[in-house]
């Protein structure tokens, strides 16, 4: 019986459902992190009577066909992109964005990952970095004896040293924004990678024309709305319910019809 493959269908959807949701709600806390959604599209139609067949001689049509579908399948998980609240960590290295716009960061492979994680340290060297200890592009480097650090909304980096009362800048933060930043490839630890769907990166610096500008002691929290994430979860529940209980259906159908055969 068909409807038990049909059926079958919307129990694994729902399935990949629930793994998606699940993920969101695992990472809540998960700084700069962007939820995601499934998407769905129906499968290949079987057309037992196809709309606008013939009738008769004289030219009338079928005004509607009679269509048997196949299931569904998961077409995407698409990411959303919206900006997610600011937490003041009173942190000198934690550095929000306020807008478009993702950090660059220098991979050991040599490739260029992009995060919205502003969580950024220290290591032995100077260097800012990642926690994984990637380095911050383009590159900036403080001296030994920095005693204060300062970051203006437009990404300067300004430093006091021990025993001076003269402000030195060290560099500048740059920001890449795509043209289709939902086609960005997720790789773990807050990182995004390049791809074909997402388009080459345009680097600027903050407060340009349609980037985002910094806010230094914040970071951006995860988009993540736990309300609705609950709500989508029920959601999904009752459908691969019901679901389950067509193949209970189907399954009494085609016993009932063994039995009188």
């Amino acid at each position: 019986m068909r409807a038990l493959h049909i059926a079958s269908t919307g129990m694994m959807a729902q399935e990949r459902n629930v793994e998606v949701t699940s993920n969101n709600i695992a990472n809540m806390r998960t700084t700069g992190y962007k939820k995601q959604r499934a998407e769905f599209q129906d499968l290949l139609y079987q057309d037992l009577r196809r709309a606008g067949s013939s009738t008769s001689a004289q030219g009338t049509q079928v005004p509607v066909g009679v269509q048997i579908g196949s299931g569904v399948r998961l077409a995407a998980t698409s990411r959303v992109m919206s900006q997610g609240e600011l937490e003041n960590t009173e942190k000198d290295l934690d550095v929000a964005i306020r807008g478009e716009g993702y950090f660059q960061v220098s991979l050991p492979d040599g490739r260029t990952a992009y995060t919205r994680d502003g969580s950024f340290e220290m290591d032995s060297d100077g260097r800012l970095v990642t926690a994984d200890g990637y380095e911050v592009l383009p590159g900036i480097t403080f001296p030994d004896d920095t005693s204060d650090i300062t970051i203006s909304s437009d990404g300067e980096v300004q430093v006091t040293q021990s025993n001076s009362t003269t402000t030195n800048t060290l560099g500048q933060f740059t920001l890449a924004r795509f043209i289709n930043k939902a086609g960005l490839e997720p790789m773990g630890d807050n990182l995004f990678l390049e791809t074909g769907a997402s388009g080459a990166p345009q680097v600027a610096v903050p407060n340009d024309d349609g980037y985002g500008n910094l806010l230094q002691g914040y970071l951006e929290s995860a988009n993540v709305n736990s309300v609705t994430e609950i709500s989508d979860l029920i959601a999904a529940q009752r459908a691969y319910e019901m679901n389950s209980r067509v193949i209970q259906a189907a399954d009494d159908m085609l016993s009932a019809t063994s039995q009188l055969s």
